[in-house]
């Protein structure tokens, strides 16, 4: 298949990982900690833990897991909104697969569809459209969610329903956006970080000039990386050189399907239907400035913040959760305290351990369970 068999071709992994290791020998590295490289995407984390790239490494070279999971960082308080909106028997609230089981304080949407909400599974905010074409007598809410990734298609669903003129339809917005999110990590105390992989998904519709910051003022290197084997030890690799040779710089490994400038006409449609909030509350995180978008009062018969009576509660994670320390890179997820145990993908304690892109759940999945289980 073009653009995926040969990137997973382990003859050429081998020679990377040597190229790795050769880069590594004329470093200076120093001796108190290994050199930590933070993958921001939950995508690049599923497919280092999926090919077990981490393994393969140097020890001199530590992967730390980033934020860039939006289904993980949803606090528990957004969660009981969902839930509170869906509960309402003139609403069908379609959301994506993996948002279902994320659980808030009282239950999760896909425990409230057990209940008897009408929740409905979809694969586009399209497809909450046609549901409201097709129930003209119901409310349809789509649970909008995700980096500037997925903003774009519920941006252009918004303009498809007002040309429509379609006004049963409205978006529960809980767009987030990666460049504030990086910024606080950044300013993290105590975190020690060396370089980055940039998501790719992301910067597919931003380009690589928002990263710039990292570079000129932070002092880091930051490479825009790939979801194969090939493209994250390349990324890996490009990093390491920077370090190296002393450079803090964006490059673009991607470049086969990321533009240096972005999607011209998915930004259009983004700064058309949103404008920046004061803030966004990240569960784990906190609350981050401009670090979510809301719809513009222009469209604000599409906004179902409005539409509806919501709860809207900040809620704490339970104690025993340490979401916010493994999306930090604080601590690794078998180093939480309920992983494995009180905490599994049958019965998750974080959102961390729900969605595919979850660092919790990557790790469990492939092999993170033998690690915990040594360590107690």
């Amino acid at each position: 298949m073009k653009y995926l068999d040969e990137f997973r071709d382990a003859e050429k992994a081998g020679v990377l990982i040597k190229e790795i290791e050769a880069l590594i020998a004329t470093m200076t590295i120093p001796d108190d900690r290994p050199i930590y490289i933070m993958e921001v995407c939950g995508g690049h984390t599923h497919s280092i833990f999926r090919y077990g790239l981490e393994g393969m490494l140097p020890k001199e070279i530590e992967l730390i897991h980033g934020p860039g999971c939006p289904v993980c960082v949803l606090p528990m308080g957004r969660v009981d909104d969902c839930v509170s909106i869906a509960e309402n028997p003139n609403v069908i609230f379609a959301t994506f697969g993996d948002a279902m089981r994320v659980p808030g304080s009282k239950k999760s949407l896909l425990q409230a569809k057990a209940d008897g909400a009408d929740v409905r599974m979809v694969y586009s905010p399209m497809d909450a459209l046609t549901l409201a074409r097709r129930n003209p007598d119901r409310e349809v809410v789509f649970f909008g969610l995700g980096f500037e990734t997925t903003m774009p298609s519920t941006a252009l669903t918004i303009l498809q329903a007002e040309s429509d003129g379609i006004r049963n339809f409205s978006v529960f917005c809980n767009h987030i956006t990666i460049v504030p999110t990086i910024k606080a990590i950044l300013d993290s105390p105590g975190l020690q970080l060396d370089g980055f992989l940039g998501p790719g998904h992301v910067s597919m519709v931003i380009g690589i000039a928002p990263y710039e910051f990292i570079a000129n003022f932070y002092k880091k290197p930051m490479v825009v990386a790939g979801f194969e084997p090939l493209d994250i030890l390349q990324s890996i690799w490009m990093v390491l050189k920077q370090i190296k040779e002393g450079r803090s710089e964006i490059e673009n490994q991607y470049a086969r399907i990321v533009p240096d400038d972005g999607n011209t006409a998915a930004l259009q449609a983004v700064s058309r239907v949103y404008e920046l909030r004061e803030f966004f509350e990240w569960r784990g995180l906190g609350s981050i400035d401009h670090s979510g978008v809301k719809l513009r009062d222009e469209y604000l018969h599409f906004d179902a913040e409005r539409k509806f009576a919501i709860p809207n509660l900040k809620i704490a994670d339970p104690k025993s959760c340490q979401c916010g320390e493994v999306l930090k890179g604080v601590i690794k997820p078998w180093q939480c305290k309920v992983f494995g145990s009180a905490c599994t993908p049958e019965t998750p304690l974080g959102a961390l351990m729900v969605s595919s892109e979850g660092a919790c759940a990557a790790y469990y999945q492939y092999g993170g369970v033998k690690k915990y289980q040594e360590a107690v």
